[in-house]
């Protein structure tokens, strides 16, 4: 490819008040800058990013997900701001694009079209009613004349709409031409990125504004504008689906991950969070219940359950207070009440209310598997490893620790004791 992607990473973040670096926050469960790496690398295998606070964190981060990437870091006290992050960035390809990594909402389509504007220099920038703290930039007959940093704009200049989105296309030639030209003689004593629009035009090069979303190019601060980015990524997920035919029950109140998967017909009741790598085919998840990373097919779940990691839920009714982990229920019913973690459960049994697999020893999980056509009474506790087979009853109140043969009657209750007048002797009346 012929272009280079740069993604300034190395601010402290201090408006979002946190101990973690601002890139690492998560929107839909995808850390910032990896939203915007998943990006870069649709237009180019060259790509660098600049660190500095918490670099090893972030690094970690980043190489987990793309390990090709250029990792650089930015010295802070000596060069600080948006140009000194640029002090050690080299390139040969024919274009640098320049990005920030707070900026996850934005698409491969727009920055694919600065790219190709034929312009010296191409700088993002949009309409707002709110220009908050961005850099304001000015235009004069349709030409990019300057911009103006918010800390250094005048009471006039700040009335400016047009908001710099910083990123920027610019030929790798004339970058590396006038980066050594910029100084720190402003108000923040930092070396401005933005001084390359005055710097170019002075050496006659053609600078040209690109319009732009203002959602889509939005930079991430503080949590408020987090939770704002979130539900946009939201709104887009949800409209896609919808698309596709999902019934969603108040949209707004419910959470899809990016990478849950809908395949049919399919339905979604209010306050229902679905995450990771789900797959619901054919199915209805009804009111406030939680699925993680499984797999449910022709089947209803909820309301008010929940599917912890791992689960292949098939032919299925999950009820309300009844959860699941890395289980396989095919062809079961199970209404209400239960903990049913690491287990499989054939087809035509029926799990009563109360039923738990004592699964955890406190040191490893153990598997509890579960036939054809078991009738499992209420309050039944299964003390894992156990293999029910095929055709058995077992009796409300159980504990099973052992083994059962098909067509067998599991029961195992404490003797009854009845004590006549207890009450009254205790309590003396």
């Amino acid at each position: 490819m012929k272009n280079s992607i740069l993604i300034l990473a190395a601010g402290l973040g201090t408006r979002m008040k946190s101990q973690k670096p601002k890139v690492l926050q998560e929107l839909c469960q995808k850390s910032m800058i990896l939203h915007i790496l998943e990006k870069a690398y649709e237009l180019s295998d060259d790509v660098s990013v600049v660190l500095s606070y918490q670099k090893e964190l972030v690094e970690k981060e980043i190489l987990s997900s793309f390990p090709k990437t250029k990792i650089l870091e930015q010295d802070l006290k000596n060069y600080p701001g948006t140009a000194g992050a640029l002090k050690n960035f080299k390139s040969d390809k024919e274009k640098v694009l320049i990005l920030c990594g707070d900026m996850p909402l934005v698409q491969s389509e727009s920055l694919k079209q600065l790219l190709q504007n034929d312009a010296d220099l191409t700088l993002a920038v949009f309409h707002t009613k709110d220009p908050k703290t961005y850099g304001r930039v000015l235009i004069e007959n349709d030409r990019v004349e300057k911009i103006i940093e918010f800390k250094d704009a005048s009471e006039k200049e700040r009335m400016i709409d047009i908001c710099n989105a910083g990123v920027y296309a610019i030929k790798t030639d004339l970058l590396f031409e006038i980066l050594p030209l910029i100084n720190n003689n402003n108000a923040a004593k930092e070396y401005y990125l933005t001084d390359i629009i005055a710097l170019a035009k002075n050496k006659g090069k053609i600078i040209k504004a690109d319009y732009v979303n203002e959602n889509e190019f939005m930079g991430i601060n503080d949590k408020f504008e987090l939770s704002i980015a979130e539900n946009l990524i939201q709104e887009k997920i949800k409209k896609y689906w919808m698309k596709q035919g999902v019934i969603f029950h108040l949209p707004h109140s419910t959470f899809i991950g990016l990478d849950v998967e809908f395949i049919g017909e399919c339905e979604v009741y209010e306050n229902v969070r679905i995450e990771g790598k789900s797959k619901i085919i054919n199915s209805i998840i009804k009111s406030s219940s939680v699925i993680e990373n499984s797999i449910i097919e022709n089947s209803d779940i909820g309301p008010l359950a929940h599917l912890r990691p791992n689960c292949e839920i098939k032919n299925t009714h999950i009820g309300n207070f009844v959860e699941c982990k890395n289980a396989k229920l095919n062809t079961v019913k199970a209404g209400h009440l239960s903990y049913l973690g690491d287990c499989e459960i054939d087809s035509g049994t029926n799990i009563g209310c109360g039923t738990i697999t004592c699964n955890y020893d406190g040191i490893k999980k153990y598997k509890t598997i579960i036939g054809k056509n078991v009738f499992v009474g209420s309050d039944t506790q299964f003390i894992a490893p156990v293999n029910i087979e095929n055709d058995v009853i077992i009796a409300a109140g159980s504990s099973v620790d052992c083994n059962v043969s098909s067509g067998s009657l599991f029961i195992n209750r404490a003797n009854r004791k009845v004590v006549k007048d207890y009450f009254y002797k205790k309590f003396k009346k």
